[in-house]
């Protein structure tokens, strides 16, 4: 063998009482940057840009809520360790893609409803931008040596050294020799690093199908999902860490392939546009992004009035009357102080 990818030194850093953990920090980096291209993305279309900030924070919210929720319901021993309370320990590794991208549509859909935005077209504008998030947090399996390949000797494997991982290796013939109390570390296929790439491709493959083919508006994310599948099932068959089988495949290999038969179905027999149709990339409607200025319009003088009239409070200017001061509370009463 002549190289390796090699461990990670750590996963994690500490600023002060603070610890920071890589996989945590890659996740937000991923979801802040699909963000930023998805408002870049909707702006092209003609859509008010800040329509979609309340958008993103429901469907981030709602996809690590899905994400987490899916994973526990599929490796509960796994994630928990059966203590109920490590289901908000996500900094260890954790959330399922399926249940991510369920909730964050779910959340989007519900928070779209009041831009107003309608889905079709918001789906086509986050579908490429999923395949970026996806890209950038699957580093954080990296940082935490986990969701690994079969043993390998390529130059490009990743050499694995902790101790849980490399104990949880299934099927137990590809654990490495157990010397003196320790696994022996192992160079294994770094499956992570095949996702991130075929999520890159995923990006192209769907901005090439938005401008040079003509599909119904709403189905570029049926693409999405098609193409991403397609190649999740290869990097998933490949891997060694603990996971409920059937007929010999992981269930999540199962799932890809339900997966990608659904989107290519819907995709073949419902994404081709008939007369009429609005496309893929084609501008808003007027009536549309009038809709959202609308809002907009409104939501700004409630933020505004909100502001004066807290500012009122403190300085009594409307009404001409102020609040007595009140008795300062000792330490004891807020709390120690520090």
């Amino acid at each position: 063998m002549t190289g390796y990818i090699p461990s990670p030194p750590v996963n994690g850093l500490h600023i002060g009482p603070v610890a920071l953990h890589f996989y945590g920090l890659l996740i937000a980096i991923g979801v802040l940057l699909a963000a930023a291209l998805a408002q870049r993305r909707w702006a092209r279309l003609g859509g008010v840009p800040s329509a979609m900030v309340p958008i993103a924070i429901w469907a981030v919210v709602a996809g690590l809520i899905g994400a987490r929720l899916y994973s526990v319901a599929t490796s509960w021993q796994q994630d928990t360790g059966g203590n109920p309370l490590e289901i908000l320990a996500v900094w260890n590794g954790g959330l399922g893609i399926w249940g991510g991208v369920a909730g964050g549509v779910l959340g989007g859909w519900l928070r779209a409803r009041r831009v107003p935005a309608p889905l079709p077209p918001l789906l086509d504008v986050v579908a490429p931008t999923l395949a970026v998030a996806q890209a950038v947090g699957r580093w954080g399996n990296y940082f935490n040596q986990e969701l690994f390949g079969l043993p390998s000797k390529l130059p490009w494997a990743v050499r694995i050294t902790d101790q849980t991982e490399l104990g949880n290796i299934f099927p137990v013939r590809y654990r490495t020799p157990y010397v003196a109390g320790h696994y022996l570390p192992g160079t294994f296929q770094p499956t992570f690093l095949y996702e991130c790439i075929w999520d890159l491709a995923t990006f192209g493959l769907l901005l090439l199908i938005e401008r040079r083919l003509r599909l119904r508006r709403g189905y570029l994310f049926a693409a999405y999902v098609a193409i991403y599948t397609f190649g999740r099932f290869f990097t998933e068959y490949l891997r060694i860490d603990p996971a409920h089988r059937y007929l010999g495949l992981r269930l999540n290999d199962w799932t890809s392939i339900i997966v990608f038969l659904a989107a290519s179905a819907v995709l073949v027999l419902r994404g081709r546009p008939r007369p009429g149709d609005e496309l893929v990339g084609e501008p808003l409607a007027e009536h549309v992004v009038a809709a959202q200025l609308a809002a907009v319009a409104v939501t700004r003088p409630r933020q505004a009035r909100s502001a004066g009239d807290a500012g009122d409070a403190h300085t009594g200017e409307e009404g001409g009357s102020t609040k007595e001061p009140g008795p300062v509370p000792r330490g004891d009463q807020w709390g120690p102080s520090t």
